[in-house]
């Protein structure tokens, strides 16, 4: 079932910004992870619409997946590419701060959102959407083949399903570090146990989202008809398949396999521009900026905005996903990763 999460309208905070924002600095870069759109996107002209009425030109620097996002901004730390980033999540969260990448902020409007999620980002950073990894299938390649799919995660090491499943990399891949923290969880003390038989079952290991969902799985042309992704991927296959009316997704979701995953936003420390940055933050979780999120990013807003009906329709949200505390993910994240390429080679 489908959460809505209440925010305040920042309407008025956002057209009173110009007179905050004059005689300072009139650009933000804002470093994002690189599924985040750079032009031509409902997200974009909202930007432009921050520029509009604050002076404040936005530009957007790719950094990669996620998790090597935040490498770069760890590395960086106190000396940014840029004044605000987009999309350090709740598995990696605990990194970035740990080498002081923020500089803390959280916006006025969290008072609003829900409090797990603001709790989550530890008074550092404000959350922008959320969402779950899930393994998806591809519904026709299953058809086809005369095959139920997978229906757990422990099923996936069925060897049924022998040479169909694509993960990516947890070291630089956030949904890879979802996957793997989701294994953690469900499968125990035995979760390297369950990896080994992973990798006997033929899993493929990919970098980064894109290569996996873009490149490996049959959606996209590849040969593996399982993939590590988000429950809220189905709408998209909609909207871009044969017929965007489907009653029936072309993928579904294995919510056995489910983790929740936050995303945030934070000012960098370092940054020449705070205060402008800051702003910034405030606009990225506004009503006028949030509402673009769901058919453009495919994960859910934090803001109470008007869902289209295709997201409501196809978005799978899981009751109870299973998910680690920062501190949790901390403690463990380094040893359990290692162990990980110890065993998938």
């Amino acid at each position: 079932m489908m959460r809505r999460i209440a925010v305040i309208s920042l309407v008025g905070l956002v057209a009173g910004l110009t007179a905050g924002c004059s005689d300072t600095n009139d650009e933000l870069t804002l470093v994002t992870y690189s599924s985040f759109p750079a032009s031509d996107t409902d997200l974009n002209d909202a930007l432009a619409m921050f520029t509009d009425q604050t002076g404040i030109e936005v530009n957007i620097l790719n950094a990669g997946d996620a998790g090597t996002m935040v490498t770069k901004a760890v590395l960086a730390s106190g000396n940014p590419e840029g004044d605000v980033m987009w999309g350090v999540d709740n598995t990696l969260l605990s990194r970035a701060t740990a080498a002081d990448v923020f500089e803390p902020y959280v916006s006025p409007a969290a008072t609003s959102f829900d409090a797990q999620l603001v709790e989550l980002g530890g008074e550092v950073v404000t959350p922008v959407d959320f969402g779950d990894v899930c393994v998806n299938y591809d519904r026709e390649w299953f058809d086809n083949s005369e095959l139920e799919p997978p229906a757990s995660l422990d099923e996936l090491v069925d060897p049924t399903y022998a040479d169909l499943l694509a993960v990516q990399h947890p070291g630089t891949s956030s949904p890879g570090l979802a996957f793997l923290l989701s294994t953690i969880v469900r499968v125990g003390d035995h979760w390297t146990t369950y990896w080994e038989d992973l990798v006997a079952n033929g899993v493929l290991i990919t970098n980064d989202w894109e290569e996996a969902y873009y490149g490996a799985f049959t959606r996209a042309g590849g040969d593996r008809p399982l993939v590590v992704s988000y429950g809220s991927s189905p709408p998209f296959e909609v909207l871009y398949g044969d017929d965007p009316n489907a009653t029936v997704a072309p993928t579904g979701v294995i919510e056995d396999t489910c983790y929740r995953q936050i995303e945030f936003a934070g000012v960098l420390r370092g940054t020449d521009s705070p205060d402008e940055a800051r702003h910034l933050i405030d606009f990225l979780v506004s009503t006028e900026f949030q509402q673009h999120i769901p058919l453009n990013l495919y994960v859910f807003p934090v803001a109470d905005v008007e869902l289209d009906k295709v997201f409501v329709d196809h978005a799978v949200i899981p009751e109870t996903p299973p998910a680690l505390t920062p501190t949790e993910i901390d403690a463990g994240r380094a040893t359990w990763v290692e162990l990980w390429a110890d065993i998938t080679g």
